[in-house]
């Protein structure tokens, strides 16, 4: 069969391996997509905490080719997407239920080999049945839907309250689409005028404009706040952009006893009062992975089947990996997800013209 190794910075090498052999308690995936996202471009970047060489690929979707026996009821010729952390189950964090920061915490395709292959050998536990009805390319983000879901469950959202999103990348869009359905109201903040439509697609009552050379929110905007939060500020942010200033805002916009949700990851120091956080009496949560919630993930994508391709704005073939991400590493260009289709997508008829730019 066919894998694409990343080998070094920048350097993918596509070689022939030897299929896997079914092992007790796994099953065999035929991967038929693969979405990337910004930590695939880290690691082909060679700037991420991972040994290269190495198979990427971690949000992926596919068909079971052989399982053995197993409780879920799975079986061959099932759609599955798979969940990609795995744990130790030992460690504090793990005994505290808290296994998306497990210590030892592992990832196929970050930490070890993943999906950018044709056959993947796969713990039976991790598969996720993808809903009928939901195309199996858009399954393929259930990955990131369950990331952008652990933000919103860790800032215990509650319907009728109104949350500010900082960044409508494809977890903030997703972070708004859920709070939507939970019933709050939701102002999305980017610094991308096309990026605040999808936001106003993906359920934002209203959104605002940031100019990364002027202070934001400017008097306009803290009208607008006020009107919508009776002047007492968002109860709660969610930070998706990892950049230190929107932490920063989050800090000074959120309301007094409020919840800020910091899942926007970036090495860079922010520079913070050490009074606003006790005067305001804040919760600051951090958020990673998520709790198993894949398959909810998947649940929100297939109620909301406009707005999850709306996401998905290029397609590649699986030959095309070094051009799908140098159009990642383009940061002038406007990509949402891109996904890959691999040759059984290809074979089955299911994969896009190679190159395409999706159009929602």
């Amino acid at each position: 069969m066919l894998t694409a190794r990343t080998i070094a910075k920048e350097t993918i090498r596509y070689e022939e391996v030897a299929e896997p052999s079914l092992e007790a308690g796994h099953a065999l995936v035929r991967v038929h997509h693969v979405a990337l996202c910004g930590t695939d471009l880290h690691i082909w970047e060679d700037d991420y905490p991972t040994e290269l060489p190495i198979v990427q690929g971690h949000e992926f979707s596919g068909v079971v080719e052989a399982i053995g026996d197993n409780s879920a009821n799975i079986s061959v010729g099932d759609r599955v997407a798979v969940s990609p952390v795995t744990y130790c189950g030992q460690c504090q964090p793990c005994r505290l239920g808290r296994p998306n920061v497990c210590r030892s915490i592992g990832c196929i395709g970050c930490y070890s080999d993943g999906a950018l292959v044709e056959l993947l050998s796969v713990p039976v536990e991790k598969l996720c049945p993808v809903p009928d009805g939901l195309p199996l390319e858009i399954a393929a983000m259930g990955e990131p839907a369950s990331i952008a879901m652990q933000a919103v469950n860790r800032g215990r959202a509650t319907a009728g309250e109104t949350a500010l999103v900082l960044g409508s990348g494809p977890i903030g869009l997703l972070a708004t689409l859920y709070l939507s359905d939970l019933g709050v109201q939701v102002i999305a903040a980017d610094t991308e005028p096309d990026r605040l439509e999808l936001a106003t697609a993906f359920g934002a009552a209203e959104t605002l404009l940031v100019d990364p050379s002027k202070p934001f929110p400017d008097a306009g905007q803290s009208a607008r706040l006020d009107a919508l939060t009776d002047g007492s500020g968002p109860i709660l942010v969610i930070e998706a952009t990892g950049v230190p200033s929107s932490l920063e805002n989050a800090i000074r916009l959120v309301a007094s006893a409020g919840r800020i949700v910091q899942v926007g990851i970036s090495p860079r120091a922010v520079t913070l009062s050490m009074k606003d956080i006790p005067f305001k009496e804040l919760d600051i949560l951090g958020s990673r992975n998520s709790l198993n919630l894949i398959p909810d993930g998947l649940a929100l994508l297939a109620r909301h089947p406009g707005q999850a391709r709306a996401l998905m704005t290029h397609r590649f073939g699986f030959r095309e990996l070094p051009q799908a991400y140098a159009l990642m590493g383009n940061r002038t260009e406007k990509v949402g997800k891109i996904v890959i289709d691999m040759p059984a997508a290809e074979a089955a008829g299911a994969a896009a013209p190679a190159r395409e730019a999706v159009t929602a």
